[in-house]
């Protein structure tokens, strides 16, 4: 009787190390597809982020023109004394 009952015992010990074994398996891989899909997230971040410094600057060189054709209208107001 003792003898069947160790041997069921490692038979369930058996069992339990083979799920576990596949667990650690499975949990391995689904690790991995959550490091490359953080990955391209990360990719996409960095993306908008250069979209938004590239427009920021794009405003900036804008802004600055304007400020230089506003400059060269009132000079050219004042000497043509059109300024009010």
């Amino acid at each position: 009787m003792s003898e069947n009952l160790d041997n069921l015992i490692l038979e369930h010990l058996r069992m339990l190390r083979n799920e576990v074994a596949a667990l650690r398996t499975e949990m391995h891989d689904e690790f991995r597809d959550v490091k490359l899909r953080l990955g391209s997230v990360e990719s996409a971040v960095v993306a908008v982020r250069r979209d938004s410094t590239d427009q920021m600057g794009d405003a900036l060189r804008q802004q600055m023109r304007i400020d230089q054709l506003a400059e060269r209208l009132e000079r050219i107001e004042r000497r043509l004394e059109l300024a009010n």
